[in-house]
């Protein structure tokens, strides 16, 4: 049984379109650990605010069947999948651990890189997971959060 965490992430009705999000996920991978929610700038283009959060649970399935399975749920949840990474969403939902696994490969970067890049993706990592340990780095999420340049990236708590 592998322990994953996905981010979610939303600026198109974030309140309806997570809410959704994370009943599906529960309707397929059964109960989540759940963070704070957080609200964000947009990273990359003018848009509205990002609300995210990041949501943890135990899987028997192989790492892309649960990618398939979110990339269902976006779609679902109205996903419109443009060439502009950096763009307004309904609903993103990315794999960010999946146990210790490495892995890269056309469709999946396993840790992900943003982990370590946004405040928005470390902070609920290491609310829910605090004495994990990154794969590579070896440092646990609690102590990447607190080394974290805090000042560069603000996050205001939703719930």
């Amino acid at each position: 049984m592998a322990r994953v965490y996905v981010s979610l992430g939303s600026n198109i009705e974030p309140e309806r379109y997570i809410k959704s999000g994370l009943n599906d996920m529960q309707q397929e991978f059964g109960k989540l650990i759940l963070s704070s929610t957080y609200e964000t700038k947009a990273v990359g283009f003018e848009g509205n605010n990002f609300h995210n959060l990041v949501a943890g649970f135990d899987s028997n399935l192989e790492v892309h069947a649960v990618a398939n399975i979110l990339k269902n749920i976006e779609a679902n949840n109205d996903r419109q999948r443009t060439e502009n990474r950096f763009s307004d969403r309904t609903l993103d939902l990315d794999i960010l651990l999946y146990d210790d696994l490495l892995l890269k490969d056309d469709d999946l970067e396993i840790p992900r890189d943003e982990i370590l890049k946004y405040a928005f993706v470390l902070l609920p990592l290491a609310e829910i997971a605090p004495t994990t340990k990154h794969p590579v780095i070896g440092q646990t999420y609690r102590e990447l959060w607190q080394n974290f340049d805090k000042d560069e990236q603000q996050l205001l708590t939703i719930v």
